[in-house]
């Protein structure tokens, strides 16, 4: 039988991937419980198991590598040597080492590389306490398994309960099933205009191709659900380290794993949650001391969770810190002339001010802030997937980033309006209620201004003026009112269409910065149409002058 040996190391550089995330996972649990069993056995059959494959793939160096690795475990494993913060390091290191050998290996190039010979050399000094007088480049040999040809791995071998799916694949599925979408439309459209008797059979089977196609696409976005676990998990690493270099001691708790969304969402939360962990370590974790001064935990406590709440995903980052200085912000804010009297302003509107673009609290410049650029990267991020973000902080007690996403990229349930012979999307979610234009407050200023709503103004704003449409208005308008966050507008058009699910598809680099757009869909009919960025569209009718209707 013929083996494709370069499909099967390419299986080999992901599942080695995975591992790793899994041995880095497992170390930093041992070194917050050294008599942790269970961490250090995972840790072990990490090692062991990437050696196992290598070997069968005739990767020497990289055999060699974890065999020396997998000596100094088992020395560790029998408690002849202890557990260190030191030695923890050390793995650490070996898996960064690991995750550079090991596609180099795949791709052909098994070269030794300074950094990694003088790591393997600290290993062996651990493991043969005997070398620790003068390290030496020669590694052991590993015994090979007798084969005729590389093995393959065990999962392939047989059934499996996972198989591997380019993503590009998932997405042409998806644009498939938009087309037919749009097939079916027409179909309906085409139908509809035969008489009772001539289409009766035909609408019988669409009803049928209907329900066939309603499951199909279920599956599919089903099929993009990936858990939300491998992701939170890259950040034990990354806490642990941060604190340490800072002199801050921090841990990473885990809860709602499981939780799943779509893979294009998990893929856009690496930036805003990157920030988020940044920010929680320099601005809320405490030092060790001050924080055993005032009767806490030395070491900080950052959680990750994740839950569905009402159709979305819920992500929440929290921190046992020091809060957020409310006096330190408005300080700050006057400084960059951002308020001018803060005498009214609630404290989730003073904790919005974070998200400005500038905006920080820090005196000096660090690697971890100063600049006031992450927190308005995760706004944006965030407003991006048609997101909102919000923050609660108590002072002494600790900061909460909860930010709220919809479980596909791909789709949303859509709210149809049209304007003059142009048809646009509103995302559903976003969507409060509507109402008829009081003909009172039809004539604001530049397309804009403020009516009164349940004694409550609303800044509106005119998508014929917004996107000059140029012909003159209908007798009778209607308004949209949308949310975001905790702020309210209203979206003036000309006529209300109703609920439909839309198919979201990217716009072209031409188009990519035009503002209140975030995107496009075909409608039933072949035509196109824009879906409205609600948040960009917020901005622009709060910041536009207003007259009060």
């Amino acid at each position: 039988m013929e083996i494709d040996r370069e499909a099967i190391a390419q299986v080999f550089l992901a599942e080695s991937e995975e591992h790793l995330h899994e041995m880095e996972e497992a170390l930093i649990a041992l070194e917050n419980s050294p008599e942790d069993q269970e961490s250090l056995q995972t840790i072990f059959r990490v090692v062991h198991t990437i050696k196992g494959n290598a070997s069968c793939l005739g990767f020497q160096y990289l055999t060699n590598f974890t065999h020396v690795l997998e000596d100094m475990l088992d020395q560790l494993r029998k408690r002849q040597i202890p557990v260190a913060t030191s030695l923890i390091t050390l793995l650490l290191q070996s898996v960064d080492a690991l995750r550079e050998i090991i596609p180099d290996t795949v791709s052909g190039n098994e070269s030794i590389q300074p950094a990694h010979s003088s790591l393997l050399n600290h290993l062996t000094g651990y493991a043969s306490p005997a070398l620790e007088a003068g390290p030496s480049n020669d590694l052991p040999e590993v015994e090979r398994v007798a084969e005729t040809g590389p093995a393959r791995p065990s999962h392939l071998l047989g059934r499996s309960g996972t198989l591997r799916i380019d993503i590009e694949k998932l997405d042409r599925m998806l644009t498939l099933t938009s087309e037919i979408s749009i097939a079916r439309e027409r179909l309906k459209q085409t139908v509809g205009k035969l008489d009772a008797r001539g289409g009766q059979e035909i609408l019988e089977a669409d009803l049928e191709v209907d329900r066939l196609y309603l499951e199909l696409q279920e599956m599919i976005m089903k099929i993009r659900m990936v858990p939300v676990g491998p992701i939170f998990r890259r950040y034990i690493r990354t806490v642990r380290d941060l604190a340490a270099t800072h002199g801050k001691l921090a841990r990473l708790d885990i809860e709602g794993a499981d939780v799943e969304a779509d893979t294009r969402v998990i893929e856009q939360l690496t930036d805003p949650l990157t920030h988020m962990i940044r920010n929680a370590i320099d601005h809320g974790i405490e030092p060790a001391e001050l924080r055993q001064s005032s009767g806490k935990d030395p070491c900080g406590r950052i959680t990750l969770r994740a839950c569905h709440d009402s159709g979305s995903i819920v992500i929440q980052l929290s921190d046992d810190g020091c809060g957020l200085n409310r006096k330190r912000i408005l300080e700050r804010a006057r400084l960059l002339r951002l308020i001018a009297d803060a005498s009214e302003m609630t404290d989730q509107e003073v904790f919005q001010l974070i998200f400005k673009p500038g905006f920080s609290t820090s005196e000096n410049v660090t690697d971890l802030s100063g600049r006031g650029i992450g927190m308005d990267v995760v706004r944006r991020n965030i407003e991006s997937l048609r997101g909102i973000v919000e923050l609660d902080s108590r002072e002494g007690e600790g900061t909460t980033i909860s930010i709220r996403l919809p479980l596909t990229l791909a789709i949303i349930d859509g709210f149809k309006v049209g304007v003059s012979r142009e048809t646009y999307i509103i995302p559903m979610e976003a969507v409060i209620e509507c109402l008829e234009m009081p003909e009172e407050a039809r004539n604001g200023p530049h397309g804009s201004g403020i009516i009164n709503l349940r004694e409550q103004p609303l800044p509106f704003i005119r998508l014929r003026d917004m996107f000059a449409l140029g012909s003159s208005s209908p007798d009778r308008e209607n308004i949209v009112v949308v949310q975001h966050n905790d702020k309210k507008v209203g979206i003036l058009v000309d006529a209300v269409l109703g609920e439909s699910q839309a198919v979201i598809k990217p716009l072209g680099k031409m188009f990519r910065g035009v503002s209140g757009i975030s995107g496009s869909t075909i409608l039933g009919n072949g035509a196109v149409a824009l879906i409205l960025d609600v948040p960009a569209l917020l901005r622009q009718a709060v910041a536009r002058p207003m007259e009060t209707i």
